[in-house]
């Protein structure tokens, strides 16, 4: 009967912590600061995702370097 407290303390405890652990995973990655994709990455993830055919992965990635050569 005394040691009742104490078992409903690591409960608690322990459901904290668990709750803690679900919310700080998603998707198998844990969240942390956001990490922002450059132009480029994003334009490669799409490539080969299948998002965008080749002609316009070509022509993007043309834009987007005579862009930054502009804005040096």
């Amino acid at each position: 009967m005394a040691f009742m407290p104490l078992v409903w303390i690591a409960l608690l405890g322990l459901l904290g912590w668990a709750m803690l652990r679900l919310t700080r995973h998603h998707g198998g990655q844990e969240r942390g600061p956001a990490v922002r994709e450059t132009p480029e990455e994003i334009l490669d993830r799409r490539f080969a995702s299948g998002e965008i055919d080749a002609e316009t992965y070509t022509d993007a990635r043309e834009r987007l370097a005579a862009h930054r050569g502009k804005s040096r």
